[in-house]
């Protein structure tokens, strides 16, 4: 999850990249895009699941086999539901917890600038 770098009316709001991390070596990291987003419009109480059709396209070509599939529909539902929902108010004041606390000090991380990786100084 990054906060985003929108401006006018989604200023302020969030977008959600569900990803899965895999530690290939100690301290590399490659991150494998799950092809599902949300976007978390600012002032509001609402979200949008974006990139569903690019899922699809996933599973069809073979990108992403059944059983990450299942686990991709999943981990999206228990985050929606843990981060996004509270069954328990009839009238929602506030996100239950958005964005997560756990995510908090990566958002105050500077931007990644890609020109630093080791690929791109070749």
């Amino acid at each position: 999850m990054r906060p985003n770098t929108f401006t006018g009316a989604l200023e302020g709001g969030w977008y959600v990249d569900l990803v899965e991390v895999e530690e290939t070596e100690p301290n590399q990291l490659v991150v494998h895009d799950l092809k599902v987003d949300i976007l978390v419009p600012p002032g509001s109480f609402r979200y949008e699941m974006l990139d569903l059709d690019e899922f699809a396209d996933a599973i069809e070509d073979g990108s992403i086999d059944a059983a990450t599939a299942l686990r991709v529909l999943r981990s999206t539902q228990r985050f929606v539901d843990t981060h996004l929902r509270n069954l328990d108010q009839a009238v929602l004041g506030s996100w239950p917890d958005f964005p997560p606390a756990s995510v908090l000090k990566l958002a105050e991380l500077p931007p990644f600038d890609e020109r630093s990786l080791p690929e791109a100084r070749k």
